[in-house]
C-alpha cells in the first residue's frame, strides 16, 4: 500500500496534481524547478517493492542491480538538481551508487543478524563455505571474514571506476559524489579490523568525517 501510494503520488506530481502530503508537495516543486526525470523515481519505487520479500541476494550482481535502481537513481536525480546532464557524471554516479548499496548492505549486517536475517550475496557465502547461521551467531572465522572481504572489494572497485572518470566529470557535479567520503571511511575501518563485520568500532560514528568532507570539497575531488 505504501509503495502504491508513492507510485500514485509520482503520477500525480507529473500530472501537476500532487497529493496533499508534505514530501510529495516538495517533490512536485523540485520536479517543476529542475525538470527531474520521472523514470528515476519509478525505478526507485519498483526496486524497493521487489525487495520487500526480505530474502538474501542470490549473487553480487543482484545486489548491484538493487543499488543501481535505488542509490544510483537517486544520484542521477541529484545531478539533475545541480543542472548536470553529462554521460561521464552518469557513469561515475552509477558506480558510486553501486558502491553505496554494497556498503549499506555490509553496514546493516550486524543489525540484521540480530533479527536472524542475512542479505549478503549467497554465491559468495557458498564460495567460502559460510552459512547464514554463521553470521547470525556472529562467527569471526577466516572464511566469514573472507566473505566480507570479497564483498567490500567489489565496493572498492566501483569507487575506483567512478574516480577514473574524474577528469571528465564537470566540477559542479562533485557535491553529488561527496558521499564517497563516508564510503571510504567505512572501508578503511573495515580493513583495520581485518574485515570483522561485527567489530564494535564499525558501529561508532567517525568524528573525522566532517573534516574529510571539507578537505574533499576544498580539493574538489570525490
Amino acid at each position: 500500500m505504501r509503495m502504491q501510494f508513492w507510485r500514485d503520488a509520482v503520477e500525480g506530481i507529473y500530472g501537476d496534481n500532487p497529493p496533499h502530503q508534505p514530501v510529495a508537495t516538495e517533490l512536485w516543486k523540485a520536479v517543476k524547478r529542475h525538470n527531474l526525470t520521472k523514470m528515476w523515481f519509478m525505478k526507485i519505487i519498483d526496486e524497493r517493492e521487489k525487495n520487500l520479500d526480505d530474502r538474501a541476494y542470490r549473487n553480487i550482481q543482484e545486489l548491484e542491480t538493487y543499488a543501481e535502481n535505488t542509490q544510483s537513481a537517486l544520484l542521477y536525480l541529484i545531478l539533475e538538481t545541480l543542472g548536470v546532464r553529462d554521460i561521464h557524471a552518469d557513469h561515475a554516479a552509477s558506480h558510486i551508487g553501486k558502491a553505496q548499496g554494497i556498503v549499506t548492505c555490509l553496514r546493516a549486517t550486524p543489525y540484521h543478524c540480530t533479527r536472524r536475517k542475512v542479505f549478503l550475496p549467497m554465491d559468495i557465502c557458498m564460495l567460502h563455505g559460510v552459512s547464514q547461521e554463521d553470521f547470525i551467531r556472529g562467527k569471526q572465522e577466516k572464511n566469514v571474514r573472507d566473505v566480507i572481504y570479497d564483498i567490500a572489494s567489489q565496493a572498492h572497485i566501483h569507487l575506483e571506476h567512478a574516480r577514473s572518470f574524474s577528469k571528465k566529470v564537470p566540477v559542479k557535479a562533485y557535491p553529488a559524489f561527496f558521499c564517497t567520503v563516508a564510503l571510504d571511511d567505512y572501508l578503511y575501518n573495515m580493513r583495520k579490523v581485518d574485515f570483522n563485520i561485527f567489530h564494535p568500532s564499525l558501529q561508532k560514528k567517525s568524528t573525522l568525517l566532517p573534516l574529510h568532507l571539507y578537505i574533499r570539497s576544498w580539493k574538489k575531488t570525490y
